[in-house]
């Protein structure tokens, strides 16, 4: 079987948890512990992608370039990589500069159903001679059909992997199996699996997701990353190590790094709140959480309706006003108690 690629995203969805202020220091020192772990790639920036600091997702403490050159420094045998939402980044402002700080390889993502917005920023990339990969985010919010039409866009334009987001950690082991196993056998590129902890399957689904032939899981060291966090990478290495794997990762570097360094950038470890669990009920991203409870705390109202309410109308990233509308609404309801409230929202 063909070793799996771990892409190492602690220093980009990791952002999210401490509202984008990471430090060089931080990222110097993480580059440096991790070069020789075994990291496929290392994932470096703002939580949402490069171009995406702003008031409305957060504003990051460095620029852009500012990470990216100071993770170069200290990379020497591993990918610096980069993450791109289209319409918070440009080719211009965004993905040139980033090649010439020594980005490698490149993510570009968008919302499950429109690969067609990538298909400009995958082909620059590619002739560019870069890496790239198309990220399918909140992967549960079609099926696995769609999945495949999407992906298979994206392979058109030239990207040498595909990865489905689990955006909001709502998807079962089932769910993973399904979308896992259509890609795989329909693709000629690589599939891989980015997961969500909000229901406390992060490490079922991407092991799922491998057993089904994915070939990259993308995840953080301690779970570091938005809302309950992302797959803890150093947990599935030794559960694959485990069940007889043959992995290019250093395990005992990776616990190392994840004590040494990620604990301390950690406000509060990852853990399954009565948010978590409700964001991934509801089918929410996962980095929603902070506008969530600024709102719930200005209008008294719960956050778990805030959820709730947001998942039925489908929000997706980049919709992040949404969050003080519906707050604002909920603050005049119908008198209702919260449990069936939210049990009536996601039905």
């Amino acid at each position: 079987m063909s070793r799996i690629r771990f892409f190492d995203a602690t220093l980009r969805d990791g952002s999210h948890a401490i509202k984008h202020q990471l430090t060089k220091k931080t990222i110097a020192d993480y580059c440096e512990a991790m070069d020789d772990a075994g990291m496929y790639t290392i994932i470096v920036g703002h939580g949402n992608g490069l171009g995406a600091s702003s008031l409305q997702v957060g504003l990051s403490k460095l620029t852009d370039e500012e990470m990216l050159t100071t993770a170069r420094k200290h990379l020497k045998h591993t990918r610096l990589g980069v993450y791109m939402i289209p319409g918070f980044g440009t080719i211009k402002d965004n993905l040139r500069p980033a090649i010439d700080a020594g980005a490698d390889l490149f993510k570009i993502g968008c919302h499950c159903t429109e690969a067609d917005t990538t298909r400009q920023h995958i082909e620059f990339i590619r002739n560019q001679n870069k890496e790239v990969y198309g990220i399918l985010m909140n992967c549960h919010m079609t099926s696995a059909e769609r999945l495949l039409e999407e992906a298979s866009k994206m392979q058109s334009y030239g990207a040498q992997g595909i990865i489905l987001m689990d955006s909001a950690g709502a998807s079962t082991p089932e769910m993973v199996k399904r979308m896992t196993a259509t890609l795989v056998d329909s693709l000629y590129v690589l599939v891989g699996f980015h997961p969500h902890n909000n229901l406390g399957l992060a490490v079922a689904n991407g092991y799922t997701a491998i057993q089904e032939g994915a070939g990259i899981v993308d995840g953080t060291l301690r779970g570091f990353g938005a809302g309950a966090g992302n797959v803890q990478l150093e947990a599935l290495s030794a559960l694959l190590i485990k069940e007889g794997y043959e992995l290019n990762q250093n395990l005992y570097a990776m616990l190392d790094a994840s004590e040494s360094i990620v604990r301390k950038t950690m406000k509060e470890d990852r853990a399954l709140t009565d948010l978590s669990i409700v964001s991934g009920m509801s089918g929410v991203f996962s980095s929603f959480k902070t506008q969530v409870l600024a709102a719930a705390e200005e209008f008294h109202v719960d956050p778990r309706d805030i959820f709730a309410e947001l998942g039925k109308r489908k929000v997706v990233g980049g919709q992040e006003d949404m969050v003080v509308a519906v707050a604002e609404q909920l603050s005049h309801p119908v008198k209702k108690d919260t449990e069936s409230y939210m049990l009536e929202s996601l039905t």
